[in-house]
């Protein structure tokens, strides 16, 4: 169910949405980082450098559309 709710927003925001309205936070390593979709995109190479699994919120503008549920 994540990675289909994931793709689905992104896929939104590629093709129907004005991509740099989104940002993405995800873990890398101890900390959580914060970018734009378009930037995310691009370092994740297709999500083989930045795997789907380590996104933990994804955000339109203030609007958190993905959030990871906590273990």
């Amino acid at each position: 169910m994540t990675k289909g709710k994931i793709k689905e927003i992104i896929s939104k925001a590629k093709f129907g949405d004005n991509m740099s309205d989104y940002k993405i936070v995800y873990r890398d390593f101890e900390r959580l980082v914060e970018i734009s979709m378009d930037e995310f995109l691009k370092i994740s190479d297709n999500f083989e450098a930045i795997p789907m699994s380590r996104i933990q919120i994804i955000k339109k503008k203030n609007k958190i559309l993905f959030q990871k549920a906590k273990p």
